[in-house]
């Protein structure tokens, strides 16, 4: 078994050797707190011209990216060190980790929450056809789901993605025929860092985001009662 690489919370257990443990009984580990709050930002740089006419003209000046900011109820030590001592391991800055926020852990409504692509999608694309679902009325990824591509072939695209929009065939738009009641085209920010392949999986359970500290120091503060305050600030980090 390898070790860790995701932050130990309440569903993610860290055994005292540095390597995952088992969440379901017999439990194993050592489960980390929970997030008292989440601030999640999509930080997607822009260049802003504006004419003397007035006219705006707007170009991508780098790729996005996910910024998020963890804070911790006051914590006892042993709640504490299974955190301290994995990102203690990542050595600062230096080895990216990932993290699951609460949030993202299911999405939005019920449905098989490993679905698949149903065509070819270029690298910068914004959206993608999957297929599975049996009626047009099925659940199925809506709006606001975070995902990642479970690429077989390509172990560098561990990227973030949101959908933003969901077509059915019942929509009649023209991009799906009245006919075909299983598939759905997603749309997504940000545009697909890699090309995926047809049958390439998508995943919305756990999604989880490959993240360094934005800071050098990692601290923490000790009350008079003995409790431990901390919280992180991390940005999305790919290889």
């Amino acid at each position: 078994m390898a070790f860790m690489d995701v932050l130990p919370d309440p569903d993610r257990r860290i055994l005292d050797s540095g390597k995952g443990g088992n969440n379901t009984s017999p439990q194993t580990g050592t489960a980390g707190p929970g997030f008292a709050s989440v601030k999640f930002a999509s930080i997607q740089p822009t260049m802003v011209s504006r004419t003397n006419g007035g006219r705006v003209v707007t170009r991508a000046q780098a790729t996005q990216y996910w910024k998020i900011e963890l804070s911790y109820n006051p914590l006892t030590r042993a709640e504490f060190e299974p955190v301290n001592s994995f990102l203690m391991s990542k050595q600062g800055r230096l080895t990216p980790f990932y993290v699951v926020l609460p949030q993202y852990d299911t999405p939005r409504s019920l449905f098989t929450t490993t679905v698949r692509t149903d065509e070819n999608a270029t690298s910068g694309a914004t959206k993608v056809r999957v297929d599975g679902f049996t009626a047009a009325g099925d659940a199925g990824p809506r709006p606001g789901d975070l995902f990642t591509v479970i690429d077989t072939t390509n172990s560098n695209h561990v990227k973030a993605y949101m959908v933003t929009r969901v077509e059915t065939s019942a929509d009649n738009n023209g991009s799906l025929a009245t006919g075909e009641i299983t598939d759905r085209i997603i749309h997504f920010n940000p545009p697909l860092t890699y090309a995926v392949g047809d049958n390439t999986a998508l995943n919305f359970t756990n999604p989880r985001i490959r993240v360094i500290s934005q800071k050098n120091a990692q601290e923490y503060s000790l009350s008079t009662d003995n409790l431990f305050n901390f919280s992180l600030s991390l940005e999305e980090a790919l290889p």
